[in-house]
Formats: C-alpha cells, structure tokens, sequence
C-alpha cells in the first residue's frame, strides 16, 4: 500500500476522530488501520470503491466480536489463540481490540504473558507479517530516515528492547519484538492510546543464543551481541533519532539484560521522555500490593523492615520504589534504605564482596550489623530471623525456595507477614499462594506475579491479587502524554503505586486481597493516569499536551476531562474518501 494512504482527523482533545482516505478497493481492504471487513456501511463501499469486493450483508462490530468470540473459543491451545487474535491484529486493529476488551481477564494471559514467550521463542518459524521496526548495524545509521516514515501516525508511545533479557528465558534475539507488540495492545486496552500510535522497536543488536545462532530460519541479524562501547554508541544512535523525529513520545525500554537496564535507563532520563517496565513498573505495582496490606494490617509502611529475595533488575526496582515510598513518609535516604535489606545466590547484598552497580544501592555494611559479623555470608532464612524482616518479596526466579521454615520465620516478626512471591512463570513461584496461607492458618497477606487461581480457606473461595505491571505502565504513560511532562520522575511510580492500592474495597481487604481484578483495567488505568498527571504539575515538569487542543493549564480539573477524553476505544471511525 503506498505510503499515506489515509490520515486522521483529531478532535481538540487529541482523540481521534475520522480516518480519511485516499486509497480504494483493496488498498483499503488490506490496511489494518483503515479495513473494517464485513462492517462497511453501504455508502462506504460506494465511495471507496468496495462494492462487489465484499458479500452484500453487514455485520455490526459487536456481531463481528461474538463471532471472533467464538472461533477462539474453538482453537485447542493457547498459541493457536494467540495466532488468531494476531493475525486478526494484523487485518484489523480494531476488531482485534474489541474483542480483547469484550473480556480483558480471559484474553490477557493469551496476548501476554504467558503465551507470548511462545511467541518471543518462536518468532521466525511463526512470522506471518512485518510489525514495527528493526534496527540492527547494517541500518542504525538511517535511523532517522526510517523513524520519519511513521511520522504520518502521530507516535505518542514506543516500546523499545535489545531482546536480550525476555520474560525470564532470556536472550530471544529479534523475537524479542513480540514482547513490544503485546505491551503496546495493553496500553491501546488499558490506557486508550490508538493503535496507530504505538510504535513497537527492536533493537538488533546480535544474540548469544546458540539455538537461534545455529537456525538456518533464523531472520534477525546473526552475529554475537555488541558489546561495551559499539552497544553504547549503538543505543545512542537510536535515541538521538528518536527524540529527533519524535520529542514528545514516551518511549518505554523493555527486557533489558540486568546489566543494561539499569545503565539504559540512567543514561536516557533527562534525554528522552522514558522509563524502563522491570525497574520501575515493577517496584510500583509491588508497592502497590504492599500499601494495599498497610491498610489490611491497619500499620504504616516505614514500620515495616523489607527483604527483596532476588537483586536483579526487578528486585533493586523494587528496592527503589520502596526507598521512595518511605522518604516520602518523612524517613531520610539512608534510613529508608537501611530498612531494605536484598538478598541473591550468594547470600546477603554486603559491601565485603565485589558488585555490579546496580547493587550497590541496597549493599549492606556488615560491620554495623551485630548479628552478621566476620563477613560470614548470610542466607535467606537468617536475614529474615536477624533482620526482624515483616515483607518478604521474591523474584529470585528460584521456585519453591520460599518454603514453609521460611514462612514461620516471617510469622514470628509480624502476626500478619506480607509474603510476594512475584517470580515467573508459575513454576518458577517463590511459594504456592495455598500453601503460605495454609502454613500461616489464612493469617498472611499474599500477592504472586503469576496468575493463581483462588485458594479455598474456611469454605470461602479467596481471590489471589496478581502483581501485574498492566496496572501501572500504560496508565503512567497515559498521565505523561496528557500532563505534557517532560521527563518521567520517580515520583510518579509512587503516585500510580497509591492510585492502585486505594482501589481495594474494604471487603477485599478484610479476605487479603491486594490487587484489583484484571477487568477493572480500564478503570485503573484511568486513575492512575490522573494522579501520574497531578504529580507532573505538583513537580513543576508538565507542559501543554502535544497531542491535543485542550489544555489542561495545570488544573487537576481540566486534567481529569482531558485524560477521560482523549482515549480511544475500539469502535469503528467514521471514514471519509479523500
């Protein structure tokens, strides 16, 4: 299809409002954007010259839904499903989106995790159309070029990963695209931001994975990862392009190795208008769950003593949303954090051995603690019988190690424990939600990172809050966008962790349970974008909204209606031939 085929027309809040369209017939018919298959009215097919090219019967889109309903439902596994919906992505965006949010809950876990580390692995045999962008070092340097072609669509967000660190498997190479796919569908879902301002980004910069090294099918750029300066100057590369071609997009760094994350991250936050999902998601929707057990445990957070089992670029994330939180309830910087103590394989995080970086925030002086002395190293259990340790958060990856021993300890420091075994995928869980409550007769307050199913105690089926980073990016990205602000501060993870928390109704709280159900996600996301915008203004780094006609001047008023309206949802466009 020729390039600009169509373009949209906003309305003064930026949402948009028609498609116009310069293509006919099959052009029109064969762009994701512009098809709406069997739902073409009458004068449509007249006027863009799609009439005998379909069959004469119209099909209103919730028509088109029940029956897309209904042919998933005949799929037999989770990857023919995800095959389905997006091959129905790639035909019609629209549609694909109305069905996904006809029942977010049942099809989230098919559109992302976990069935599309399937897809992440699986990429190459399973390609059936190009989707985004692909650098590697044969392009990086027209970069600019290559960005400009999507100028026409109005980028607002952009997902962005070296493929290197997916999903806990590790280096999928330039499969690591579909990761970018699925969290842009969960920011159209949850925060309204229209397809075709999404903008998923690989950055090829060669894999270390043997399998994919040695397939002959193969389609990313075959070459062991860059490493040192050539990464460094190739991500700067993409960066300076980016903030060239779109100043005023987010762009959200996904699925960096542990060691990148961080210095990714650090390297781009007054640069670019950005953050990075496995930090700082990560430690807000932990945050999240715990300020929801606050208030069950009817405690604050700065009595708490915290252990993150796991120092890997969710855990220290979760470290420093934890930090945050607790300077902002008036503790100093290094009290928060003498509060936290991190755990990994070799015991203890302690200043007496050799570190990377990114741990060295959370290190501890093992001479200022009287029960760890001579450097001995100290494990899981000890730091938690020593450290008088009340939440005890996991995404160590190790499953089963949060074992019934380790769970009496923490019920002997609180009557209530906060116990978040986050670790994906389910076999890879710290604990079974069942069994800590079991171990704890129902007393403690349990979050997981994986799905679970409800845990049955005293004849009373008890939902299991999911710590989902769903709940936090897109609305974060939702406020930035409409606050106009100009870098994505700390502080605003702490204010989408509290606009989470204070969702739980009393009667959850009162069963344990700390996070929303995955259908409100709409409902959530829209909250957590107000008070993400409030606290830009309260920063004094928003500005108008680039995006829209409707100012907000700083008045959480003008804000909300802004942020309410400027969300697409997935109907069909009037459409007008152009």
């Amino acid at each position: 299809m020729p390039r600009n085929n169509y373009s949209f027309g906003f309305d003064c809040y930026g949402n948009t409002s028609q498609l116009m369209v310069v293509g006919r017939g099959i052009e029109v018919y064969d762009n994701s954007f512009t098809n709406k298959g069997t739902s073409f009215t009458d004068q449509e097919r007249q006027e863009l010259e799609l009439e005998g090219a379909l069959p004469p019967a119209i099909r209103s889109l919730a028509s088109q839904v029940e029956n897309c309903r209904r042919l998933v439902a005949e799929k037999e596994s989770d990857t023919e499903k995800f095959i389905y919906i997006r091959e129905l992505f790639d035909r019609n965006v629209t549609l694909a989106h109305a069905l996904i949010a006809s029942d977010i809950s049942s099809y989230l876990p098919i559109i992302y995790t976990p069935t599309v580390g399937l897809a992440c692995r699986y990429y190459s045999s399973m390609f059936r159309k190009a989707n985004g962008l692909h650098f590697y070092p044969g392009n990086i340097d027209q970069a600019e070029d290559i960005l400009s072609r999507f100028r026409n669509r109005q980028i607002r967000v952009a997902v962005v990963t070296d493929n290197q660190g997916i999903l806990g498997i590790g280096d999928q190479g330039a499969g690591g695209i579909a990761i970018c796919l699925g969290k842009l569908m969960l920011y159209t879902l949850g925060a309204g931001i229209a397809p075709w301002h999404c903008l998923p980004v690989s950055l090829d910069v060669g894999t270390d994975n043997p399998e994919l090294l040695a397939d002959p099918d193969y389609l990313g750029w075959r070459q062991q990862r860059l490493r040192g300066q050539d990464y460094l100057d190739f991500v700067q590369r993409f960066a300076r392009a980016f903030k060239t071609v779109f100043p005023q997009a987010l762009c959200q760094w996904e699925d960096f190795s542990k060691q990148n994350a961080f210095a990714t991250r650090d390297a781009y936050l007054h640069d670019l208008i950005s953050f990075n999902d496995d930090i700082q998601g990560t430690g807000a929707v932990a945050l999240a769950a715990i300020l929801a057990a606050m208030r069950c445990k009817g405690e604050s957070l700065s009595e708490q003593v915290f252990l993150v089992h796991g120092a890997g670029a969710g855990g220290v994330g979760i470290g420093e949303q934890l930090a945050a939180a607790l300077v902002e309830d008036g503790l100093t910087v290094s009290a928060a954090r003498a509060r936290i103590y991190t755990v990994d394989s070799q015991g203890l995080v302690s200043n007496e051995r050799p570190l990377e970086p990114y741990k060295k925030t959370f290190a501890k002086d093992s001479s200022s603690l009287p029960w760890c002395k001579g450097g001995v190293e100290m494990g899981l259990l000890e730091v938690i019988q020593n450290g008088k340790v009340t939440v005890l958060i996991g995404t160590s990856g190790q499953g089963g190690c949060f074992t019934r021993e380790i769970v009496a300890a923490m019920q002997k420091n609180s009557a209530r424990p906060v116990i978040l075994p986050l670790s994906n995928p389910t076999d890879k869980a710290e604990a079974l939600p069942a069994d800590i409550l079991a171990w704890t007769s129902g007393r403690a307050l349990v979050a997981t990172g994986s799905p679970f199913a409800p845990v049955n105690r005293d004849g009373q089926e008890v939902r299991i809050g999911q710590c989902n980073n769903v709940f936090i990016f897109p609305g974060v990205g939702l406020g930035v966008l409409a606050s106009g602000a100009r870098e994505v501060l700390p502080e605003f993870f702490t204010a989408a962790a509290k606009a989470v928390a204070v969702q739980m109704s009393p009667a959850e709280l009162r069963q344990g349970v700390l996070l929303p159900e995955v259908g409100r996600l709409q409902e959530i996301c829209l909250q957590v974008a107000l008070a993400v915008g409030k606290a830009a203004i309260a920063a004094g780094v928003s500005a108008p909204c680039a995006f829209s006609e409707f100012q907000h001047d700083n008045d959480p008023e003008r804000l909300a209606e802004l942020i309410a309206k400027m969300r697409w949802r997935p109907d069909y466009l009037p459409m007008v031939a152009r």
